[in-house]
C-alpha cells in the first residue's frame, strides 16, 4: 500500500531514533518517497547524513536553511501537503504534547499542524512516562483528531525496566500502516483477476505469431487495483515488465490456451475480471517439431481458432464483474456494443488505433468506457497508469451501483 506513496518521516528525540535509518531503508523498498524531518534533540541519536543517503533527499532540521546563495526557508506548508502519509516515529511523550496542543514551535510541528493526510504515530517512551496520566490525556486527543496510533511494544527499555513504552519495530510499523491503508481502500477484500500482453502461437520451436502488444496497460490495471486495496492476479503472456514493491501474483503464459486455462482456474474465486491481454484469435494447427527450414519461396500455414477467453468467462459468470476490452480500426462504438452484450459483459474499454497515441506500443492511451447499460464515458489521451486509474474508478461505481 505504501508503493508511490509520498512519506513525511519526523524524527524526534529518543533512543528509538536509531531503528529509523531501518525504518527508511523499508520505506524505499516497499517503493515510497520518502522526505524526512529531524528534530533538534533527534540529532543526538542520528545523524542527518545517513537519513538523507538512504532517502535520496536532504534532511530537514530547521525552517531556516543557509547555502551558498544565502538564507532560504523550508516551507512546512508545502511539506504537509506534499506528504500522502505522514509517520512520526519515535514520537516522544513531549512530542506528543506538542501535538496535542497544537503547539507549532519547530519545523516538525509546523508540518503536522499543515498536514491533509493520515498521520501515524510511534510512541517511543520509558514505562512511567507511557503510563503518565498527561500522556494518556494527549493520546485520547489525538486520537479525536483522527491521529493513527501504532501501538508500542512490550520489551526492555532503555532504563533496564520491562514494559510497555518500547517503540514498534519497523517492520512492525510499515506492516501497521500497509494494513490500516489496506482496510480503508476502497477494493479491500476484493479479488481482482486480470489479464495483460500478447499471446505467442508457436510455428516450430524458433518462430511464432504474435502481435504488437506490451502488457502496458495490464501492468498499469494491476498497480492501481492494488492501490485500492485487492488482492490482484495478474495472468500475463510473454513481456519483460515487472511490478516492484508490491505483492501482486503475476502468473506468466506463452500461449492462449495455457492464458485460457489460468483465467479459468482462477476466475470462480475472483470478484472483478479485466480482460486486458491482446489474445491471439487464431494458432497454427500442428506445430513443428524441428526448426521449419526455408526450402521454397512461399509458406502455407493452417490457422484454427483459438478458445474465446472472454466468450467463456461471460458464460459462466456468476457474481463477477467482468470487463473487456475491444481495440478497433472501424466503427469503434457500434463493434464495442456487440461484443459488450455478445459476451454478457458488465463494462467495456474501447481503445482505437485511430487515435494518435493509443493502442499498442505506446506510454498512452485513449479509451472510452462503455457500461452494460450502453453509458458512454470518453477520456482525453493519458498516460496509461493514469488511465488505468479512470477505467478501475468505472468499475468501482459498477462495483458498488
Amino acid at each position: 500500500m505504501l508503493g508511490g506513496k509520498k512519506v513525511l518521516l519526523g524524527i524526534t528525540g529518543g533512543i528509538a531514533a536509531y531503528k529509523t535509518t531501518f525504518l527508511v531503508r523499508l520505506l524505499i523498498k516497499e517503493g515510497a518517497e520518502v522526505k524526512v524531518i529531524l528534530t533538534e534533540s533527534a540529532l543526538s541519536f542520528v545523524t542527518p547524513l545517513t537519513l538523507a543517503t538512504l532517502s535520496k533527499n536532504p534532511v530537514l532540521t530547521d525552517f531556516v536553511k543557509a547555502d551558498e546563495k544565502g538564507f532560504d526557508w523550508n516551507n512546512h506548508v508545502e511539506l504537509g501537503l506534499w506528504a500522502d502519509v505522514m509517520l512520526i516515529a519515535p514520537a516522544t511523550a513531549n512530542t506528543l504534547s506538542k501535538m496535542a496542543k497544537g503547539q507549532g514551535d519547530n519545523l516538525l510541528m509546523a508540518a503536522y499542524l499543515s498536514a491533509k493526510c493520515p498521520v501515524y504515530y510511534a510512541p517511543a517512551m520509558d514505562l512511567d512516562m507511557y503510563k503518565h496520566p498527561s500522556t494518556k490525556a494527549s493520546l485520547k486527543t489525538l486520537e479525536s483528531f483522527g491521529n493513527i496510533m501504532i501501538p508500542p511494544g512490550k520489551g526492555e527499555l532503555a532504563s533496564g525496566l520491562h514494559g510497555e513504552g518500547r517503540m514498534a519495530e519497523p517492520e512492525d510499523i510499515i506492516s501497521f500502516i500497509d494494513q490500516h491503508l489496506n482496510e480503508k481502500a476502497v477494493l479491500f477484500g476484493k479479488t481482482v483477476l486480470i489479464t495483460a500482453g500478447p499471446t505467442y502461437e508457436p510455428l516450430d520451436p524458433v518462430r511464432f505469431i504474435g502481435n504488437h502488444s506490451t502488457g502496458l496497460m495490464g501492468f498499469a490495471l494491476a498497480e492501481r487495483a492494488y492501490e485500492f486495496g485487492a488482492k490482484v492476479i495478474l495472468i500475463t503472456g510473454p513481456t519483460n515488465l515487472r511490478i516492484e514493491g508490491k505483492s501482486v501474483e503475476v502468473i506468466r503464459v506463452f500461449t492462449a490456451e495455457e492464458m485460457y486455462a489460468k483465467a479459468h482456474e482462477f476466475y470462480k474465486d475472483c470478484d472483478i475480471a479485466i480482460c486486458a491481454a491482446a489474445v491471439s484469435d487464431y494458432r497454427p494447427e500442428l506445430v513443428a517439431t524441428q526448426k521449419i527450414k526455408k526450402d521454397s519461396n512461399s509458406l502455407n500455414l493452417k490457422l484454427i481458432k483459438n478458445r474465446d477467453i472472454l466468450l467463456s468467462l461471460g458464460k459462466s459468470k456468476r457474481n463477477q464483474i467482468l470487463i473487456g476490452f475491444a481495440l478497433e480500426t472501424e466503427n469503434g462504438v457500434e463493434n464495442a456494443k456487440i461484443k459488450l452484450q455478445k459476451k454478457n459483459l458488465d463494462g467495456i474499454v474501447l481503445n482505437s488505433l485511430e487515435d494518435n497515441g493509443a493502442g499498442f506500443g505506446t506510454k498512452t492511451n485513449k479509451i472510452t468506457f462503455i457500461d452494460k447499460n450502453l453509458k458512454i464515458k470518453s477520456f482525453a489521451l493519458k498516460d496509461k497508469i493514469d488511465v488505468a486509474l479512470d477505467i478501475l474508478q468505472e468499475i468501482i461505481h459498477l462495483v458498488y451501483a
